[in-house]
This record gives structure tokens, sequence and C-alpha cells, in this order.
């Protein structure tokens, strides 16, 4: 079994991430801005004022991708760079930006997937109250229309939120990422709750408006607990856990992705949650509950999970030495199997691999090449489990390494690399590492380039026995 032959292979970025600030074009703060600016948050006093500044070197950045042999680029759009205060005037200026990047993608004949939000929150609306106030949603479907009105004559693929699990609970409940709220889980669910009544908005508004029929999802994240063995007993315990609800958080998929998906709240979640949750409507979940054409995953991480003795699943301690990315994270391709296994089984949708890759070791070695063998390995590691997920009947239509750049990577600031290029950021030269050139070779092959097999002795020990 290989990859369906209209497969969709692509990079990522974020807008707030690779852009830069670039305050002249009339681009307005956000929660970021504030953030990076306050002592302590962000690694190294690090900030996204310039970062890849790709704001200038978009059309280098996009030919770049053409040399690549890419056939599509998933980017947000700074909502405080098109409207600087979140609502009212639009910075015309800023918009254009997003124009001009559309021209050069089609162009160079790169499909547009376009993000209306990752993370970059406009600080003049979070000081009036931000996702908790009751008009949060409202405030995003009007700048989902400015943005619709402008550029679905040319973009078709949307999604509208990246990661909630992400911007909520990291970001107002423990309070690591910006804006730094460490808010009680009810303010939290509050919180939650509008980002998904925003979602449905942003649905309803590029399906009554789009120029072009769209082609419309999401980009949620989770870790991914996969079976020990292929024992029913095991993948049922791994199933449960991906859906489980842990009382105390929000890192979880089910109650994010059910409202949207099923038009309620999971009846364990709202036992775990108990009257920490927001009263809502029927009205208000079936504005939650707009039709998608596709479930956007962003998989990095997994573990290991079998059933206990006494019955409940349990996780599997890892093997001690066990490869690790940079950034610490575990080595776990069969995430990119499992996670579309039991995200499409529980809601019937395509899915789309919207984020996935490593932070590495990387630098320019004194041949003026950047040598990232242990990023190709990974990409192709976590390809074949996906291209299993395919043979046990998953309709998976794309893949979208993270990321096209070196880039901001929030609190930790520039100490993580996960681009596909290297970046200098002193100079901004770019420099395509040896996995951006084994990716595009992987991308104009259909995953023809992939082995058939992992070889016994180059497997990953996922876990004690």
């Amino acid at each position: 079994m290989s990859f369906p032959k209209d497969f969709t292979w692509g990079a990522a970025t974020s807008s707030y991430q690779i852009e830069g600030h670039s305050a002249g074009d009339g681009c307005g703060a956000s929660v970021w801005d504030e953030f990076c600016a306050t002592p302590g948050r962000v690694h190294g006093g690090h900030t996204g004022a310039v970062s890849c500044d790709h704001y200038h070197h978009y059309a280098a950045d996009v030919q770049m991708m053409r040399t690549l042999g890419l056939g599509a680029y998933r980017f947000s759009v700074a909502w405080p760079r098109v409207l600087p205060t979140g609502r009212g005037k639009v910075n015309a200026t800023g918009l254009a930006f997003y124009d001009r990047l559309v021209d050069a993608l089609l162009e160079a004949r790169i499909e547009p997937w376009l993000t209306l939000f990752h993370w970059d929150y406009p600080l003049a609306l979070y000081r009036e109250g931000g996702w908790l106030h009751p008009d949060s949603p409202r405030w995003f479907e009007d700048y989902t229309r400015v943005i619709v009105d402008k550029l679905s004559d040319r973009v078709r693929h949307w999604m509208t939120l990246n990661e909630p699990q992400c911007f909520i609970g990291l970001g107002h409940q423990t309070g690591i990422h910006a804006p730094g709220d460490k808010l009680p889980l009810d303010r939290t669910l509050l919180a939650a709750h509008h980002t998904l009544l925003a979602h449905g908005l942003a649905v309803q508004t590029i399906r009554n408006r789009a120029k072009l029929p769209p082609i419309i999802g999401w980009a949620p994240t989770g870790d991914v607990p996969t079976p020990a063995t292929e024992t029913a007993e095991d993948i049922e315990a791994a199933r449960e856990t991906f859906w489980h609800i842990a009382p105390d958080s929000v890192w979880n998929m089910a109650w994010w992705l059910d409202p949207v998906l099923r038009g309620q709240y999971p009846e364990q979640g709202l036992r775990a949650y108990g009257a920490a949750v927001p009263a809502f409507t029927d009205a208000e979940m079936r504005t939650m509950h707009q039709p998608v054409d596709f479930l956007g995953l962003n998989l990095y991480r997994g573990y290991t999970c079998r059933r206990g003795d006494g019955g409940a699943p349990e996780t599997v301690p890892p093997v001690p030495g066990g490869a690790e990315t940079h950034i610490h994270w575990a080595v776990h391709p069969a995430a990119l199997r499992w996670g579309p296994v039991f995200a499409h089984e529980r809601y019937g949708l395509p899915i789309v691999i919207t984020e996935n890759g490593l932070a590495s070791h990387d630098w320019v070695s004194l041949d003026g090449a950047v040598h990232d063998p242990q990023r190709s390995d990974f990409l192709a590691r976590y390809l074949m489990e996906l291209r299993r997920a395919v043979s046990d009947g998953v309709p998976v239509n794309g893949y979208f390494a993270w990321s096209l750049l070196d880039n901001f990577e929030w609190s930790e600031g520039y100490r993580y690399r996960f681009g596909l290029v290297h970046v200098d950021y002193a100079t901004q030269r770019r420099t395509p590492k040896d996995s951006a050139w084994w990716y595009g070779e992987c991308a104009q092959t259909n995953g023809a380039a992939l082995p058939a097999a992992v070889p016994d002795g180059a497997r990953q020990p996922a876990g004690r026995a």
C-alpha cells in the first residue's frame, strides 16, 4: 500500500514564528509581543520581532519551496497585522502582504493552505477580556470575514484554529505561553467554550462567503498512546487512553473534537470537569458543530500503552536511553499510525497531518551544508507509520512537515531548530538542510523514496515489556 495518488506533500509555518513584527506596516501588537517583552517569560529574552523576517523574504522562501518540489504550504495569517486592534479598521498594508504571498504561491504552483489563527491574539482584544469575553467568537467571525473576502478567490483550503489545547491550556491555564494567565479550571473552560464557538462561526463564514468552493478543517494536537501489542486488549487500552479526559487539564482530544465533530461535549468530560463546565445551550452546540471536510492533526509525541493486570490501561515505562529529539520528545513513529486510526474511526473524516517534525542539533558545516541525518531518518520512520495508517483503511489526504524554516519556538525562543531549512538569524541566510532535499524527493515521488520496512536491527524500542 502506498500513499494516494492525489496525496498532498507540504511544509508548515506560523505567522508569529517566522514573519517578524514589522510594526512599520501598521501591524498591531499581539499577546506574544507583550509576553516576549516580560522578563523571564522566554528563553534568553528572545522575541519574534525579527525572527526569519519572512515578511520581507517571502518571495525567496516561496521559490525555495518550489525548488524543493513541495506541492503545498500551510501558513497562518497574523490577526493583528490585518486588524491592528483586533476589529474595526483594516490595515490594508498588512492584508496586502498575504495577497502577495498567495499570488506568489500560486505562481509557483504551490497550493496555499491558510490557517486563520495560530496563537497571535490581538493584544487590544485581550485587554478587553480576550477569549473570556462573550463577544470573542464574534470578533473572530468578523476577522474571518475580512480574510475570506480578500483571499477566497484563490485560497481553497482553510483551517480555523491551531492547537487550542496549547493556546488555551498553556496560555490560559498553566501560563507558560502567552498571554501567561493561570486561570482556574472554570475560567479556562469558559475560554475554551468561546474558542469552539469561534471555530463554528468561522466555518459558517467561510461556507457562506468563499468565492471558490472551500475545503475546511482545523488542527488540534495531542499525545498518542500506542498499543504495546496488536492484541485487541492493548489496542482498546490505547484507544481509551487517547480519548481520556483528566479532571484538572484541558490537554486532551475529546473535549475539543466532540463538540466540533459530534455536536456535544463528551459525557466522560462532563463527569470529569463537573461544576467547572460553563453553561451552554443547544444552539451553541449547533454553532460549534459545523460540517468540515477534514480533520487536521498536529502529532509529534507518543508513548506505549497496554491493558494492565487490574483491567485499567497503563503506560509502559520507556526504555532507558531511548531515542529523543533535541527538545527531549521521545522518537515514537507509531504515533502517526494510531493517531489517525483512532481519530478516523471515531469521526469518519479524512485525516491530514498538519504538523509533524522534530527539533535537532543542526548547524552549518565547514562545507557550507547542513547535515541532519536524524531529521531525514525521523521523517522516514513517521511517514512509514502514516503509510500503515493508509493500509489500515484511513483516508489520509496529506502531510505537512514542521517546519519549513527554523524559527521562534515560543517560550523556548531560538534554542531549538525544527526547520527543513536552516536560518542564520543574524544574516537571514537560508540553507536547505540535507533533510529538505530528502523530503523534496519524497514529495516528488509520492513517498516512493521511503523504505519498504524498518530493518529489525534499526527498530527503536518503545518501552519495557
